[in-house]
C-alpha cells in the first residue's frame, strides 16, 4: 500500500471515509466496476477508466480523481484514469476548489477558456491532467477501456462508447443544481465525498 506517500490532509481524510454507510444497492452498482478491475488485475492487463458524464466538468473529473488516487493508496498497479464528456466544456472551478479543499495540490497551467490544471495527490507521483474534452479526444484511450457513466444523460445519450470493451453506470447527482446558492460549497464537498467513500471502496476490495 502507499498510504504514507499520499499527502497527510488527503489521507486523513481517506481514513475518515465510512463506505459502511453504502447501501447494498448501491454497492451492486459499484460492483461491476470492482469486477472488471479486478479480472484485468489477474490477467495482468492494464486497467483503463474511462469516466464519462456531459460536460465533463464535474462528476467525471472528481470521478477520475478519486479513482486514480484510491488505486494509488490501495497499491493496486497499472491503473490509469481519465476523463471525457459528451461535449467539452470547462473544468468548473468550484469542482477544483474543492479538490484542493480536500488536501489535493491544485496547480493551475494555463488560463484559457478551458483551463488545464495538474492535481496532485502525492509528492512522486505524477499529476493528474485536469481539463474538459470529449470522451474519444486524443488525450483519452481509443480501445481497451472501461467505460464508466457518471451522469444518467450521457448513459442515455451515449448508446454506443467507440472503443470500450465495458460499459459501467455508476451515476452521481449533479452537485450544478446548487451553483450560485449558499450551499454551492457544501453541496459540491458531499458530491466529492460521496465519490470518493464509493471509489476507495472498489480498489479496497481489489486483491493483488
Amino acid at each position: 500500500m502507499n498510504k504514507e506517500s499520499i499527502f497527510p490532509e488527503l489521507q486523513d481524510l481517506i481514513k475518515s471515509l465510512k463506505q459502511e454507510t453504502i447501501t447494498e444497492e448501491r454497492k451492486e452498482v459499484l460492483q461491476p466496476l470492482i469486477d472488471y478491475i479486478q479480472n484485468n488485475v489477474e490477467k495482468k492487463n492494464p486497467i483503463n477508466l474511462n469516466f464519462i458524464c456531459t460536460h465533463n466538468s464535474r462528476r467525471s473529473h472528481l470521478s477520475q480523481v478519486w479513482a486514480q488516487t484510491a488505486a494509488f493508496y490501495y497499491g493496486v498497479g497499472n491503473v490509469n484514469c481519465y476523463s471525457g464528456g459528451t461535449e467539452a466544456t470547462a473544468l468548473f472551478p468550484m469542482a477544483a476548489a474543492t479538490l484542493e479543499d480536500h488536501g489535493f495540490e491544485v496547480l493551475s497551467l494555463s488560463k484559457e477558456p478551458n483551463p488545464i490544471y495538474g492535481i496532485k495527490y502525492a509528492q512522486n507521483a505524477p499529476p493528474i491532467i485536469g481539463f474538459s474534452k470529449t470522451y474519444d479526444a486524443e488525450f483519452n484511450p481509443k480501445s481497451n477501456f472501461a467505460a464508466v457513466m457518471t451522469c444518467s444523460q450521457a448513459d442515455a445519450g451515449c448508446p454506443l462508447i467507440e472503443g470500450a470493451n465495458k460499459r459501467i453506470p455508476i451515476t452521481y447527482e449533479d452537485p450544478k443544481a446548487f451553483d450560485g446558492t449558499p450551499q454551492q460549497a457544501e453541496k459540491y464537498r458531499e458530491r466529492s465525498l460521496q465519490i470518493a467513500t464509493e471509489l476507495t471502496h472498489v480498489f479496497s476490495k481489489i486483491k493483488a
